[in-house]
Formats: structure tokens, sequence, C-alpha cells
């Protein structure tokens, strides 16, 4: 049964009374830190800080009592089964995306395609699996869903780091807003335009099925993590401050303030920017409760790589979908 190992290992392995809520204490803290230093301080350090970070619960949760069944680190090699023919789904339905003239302007992203060769792979490579999805999985599949498992059950533990997950994508869903309209405005509900009409997107985005597509805030250097990067030139096309030279994104003129509206970091509405954060943890939360599953039947492994083929493959069939023709007929957008 799915849950012999769980048993065995809290017969072999018993938790220091009262260590269990401090030691959750101490792991949401530090992926609050994490979280910080990912997105706003120091993104292009994200594979060491979430090594560190990993390292961190990973002690912090065997000193508690927990095994590393518990922790998820078993079933391996059921878990590559069902991680890779994930992947394998994952590539195929990314292939039809970018073939389906419909969906292809959710896998043209600016923030991929500005990135060099060298940069895009370094993020396909590195800063997703070691940056992104390694902290991710540890800290909220492992360790997370371990602690309270322990002591409220499976179906208590799942909501728990499913909730935590979504709230860890607030600071990357801000983000969004200026590299990924078109995905914004999916995760909240609205239709989308078709290519060319009013109010139609015009700098589409990789989905990811964390969620927000990103992990890496202070995207505006670039920088990787749980999906491209937001290239200085875009992040000041969302603020109407104008392109970068030599960035294919062209300057625009920014939109007069209405009185009184509140704007948010990227000069959007504050109620927009709400949405699009509700929105955004509510699909990372549920996306949570999928991965959790997966690692119920395959340990860490089968999310891991569902999660590292979700991001990583982002980068490469963002530059080979085909350019969108734009309604004026002036040729292929710039890539």
């Amino acid at each position: 049964m799915e849950r012999e190992p769980e048993r065995a290992a809290r017969a072999g392995s018993e938790a220091v009374p009262g260590a269990l809520p401090g030691t959750l204490a101490g792991a949401v803290a530090v992926l609050v830190a994490a979280n910080v230093l990912n997105n706003r301080l120091a993104p292009r350090l994200a594979p060491l800080t979430s090594a560190a970070a990993t390292g961190a619960l990973v002690v912090m949760a065997r000193r508690s009592g927990l095994s590393w069944a518990e922790l998820g680190f078993h079933r391996r090699s059921r878990g590559l089964r069902i991680g890779g023919a994930l992947a394998s789904a994952v590539a195929g339905a990314y292939a039809v995306g970018i073939a389906v003239p419909a969906t292809r302007r959710f896998f043209r992203d600016e923030r991929a395609l500005s990135l060099s060769r060298a940069r895009a792979l370094e993020e396909a490579l590195i800063q997703v699996p070691f940056g992104t999805v390694l902290l991710e999985e540890v800290g909220f599949r492992g360790v997370t869903h371990a602690l309270v498992a322990r002591s409220h059950g499976h179906g208590t533990a799942t909501a728990v780091s499913s909730v935590l997950f979504g709230l860890w994508h607030i600071l990357p869903a801000v983000d969004m807003m200026a590299a990924n309209p078109a995905l914004s405005r999916l995760a909240t509900g609205e239709a989308l335009s078709a290519p060319g009409a009013p109010g139609a997107p015009d700098v589409p985005g990789v989905p990811d099925a964390a969620g927000s597509g990103g992990s890496r805030g202070s995207r505006t250097e670039g920088t990787g993590g749980e999906g491209p990067g937001v290239p200085v030139a875009l992040a000041s096309r969302a603020r109407g401050t104008g392109g970068e030279e030599g960035s294919g994104v062209p300057a625009v003129p920014a939109e007069p303030d209405a009185p009184g509206v509140p704007r948010g970091p990227e000069g959007a509405p504050a109620w927009q920017v709400a949405r699009v954060v509700a929105g955004s943890v509510v699909t990372t939360g549920l996306a949570g409760v999928l991965f959790t599953e997966l690692r119920r039947r395959g340990g860490l492994a089968a999310p891991a790589l569902f999660h590292v083929a979700t991001n990583s493959l982002g980068y490469l069939f963002a530059r080979l979908a085909p350019p969108e023709e734009p309604a004026s007929g002036r040729g292929p957008l710039p890539r």
C-alpha cells in the first residue's frame, strides 16, 4: 500500500516532542528568505541560494526526526518512470502549442527570445533545475509536507503545502504582468483577444505548469528561474518609459495616470495587480496539489522531472515558435 513506507518510517524515527511546530515555522522562515533573495535581491545567484536553503531544510527536518522516506526520497525508480513519461507529454503538448496559431502567442516570450543562446542554456540547465525546482520540490513537497503529515495526515499536509506554494508565487506574479500579459490575463480568467485585435496581448509568454512562470523576480536583469527573465527593455516598455537600444522592443509612450487610481509596481492599476496575483496564487496552489499527488505515487523524483520539463522546455519552444504576423501585414514581429 502507498502508506507502508510512511508507517515504517514512523516506527523507526520518532519526532522530538514539540519539535515539529518549531521546525515548520523555521522551514517557512527559510523559504520566505530564499524567496526574497531569489526574486528581488540576488536572482542570478538563485542556484546557490536554493541549494543552501534546501540543505538547511533537510537538516532541520532530519533533526526533528523525519526519515528520508517521509521526506519523499523513496520510490526513485517509479518516480523516474512517471516523471519521464510526463516530461515527454509536456514536450508533445508544447510542440502542438507552437504549431497552432491560436495558442502560439503563449509560447513566444520576449523573456526567452531576448537571451543569448548561452544564457538560455544557463536558464534551462542551471537556473530552472537548481535555482527553482530543487528548493520548491524539497521545500514544499518534501519538508513542509512531511512536517505537517506527521501530526495531521496526508490531506492536511497537501492543503498546507499547496497553499504555501501558491503564496510563494506572489512576487513572480507581479513580474509576469510586464513580461507575459497573455498568460497574466489567462491566470485571471479573462478572455483573450485574437492577435492584432484591440486589447490583444503583444508579448505572449511561456506557460508554466507550476503557475506563474517564473520564480525569479527582479527579472529586469533578465535573470532566470522558473520561466524566462524579463529584459530591461521589456520592463521599460511595461512602464511606458521606452525600450532598450538593439533589443528589438520599441519604445511605447506611457499611458496617462487616471486621477486617484493607485498604481502597482509596473504602472498597472492596483486592482489589476491584485487580480493577477490572486489568480496566480490559486493556479499555482492547484498545481501544488497535482505535484503532491505525484510525490505520493513516485516520491520527489516524479514531480521534479515534470516541473523541470514544464519550465526548461519553455526556453526551447519559445525560440522554436514561428513569429506572429501582425494585423497590419508589415511582416513578422522581431525576434
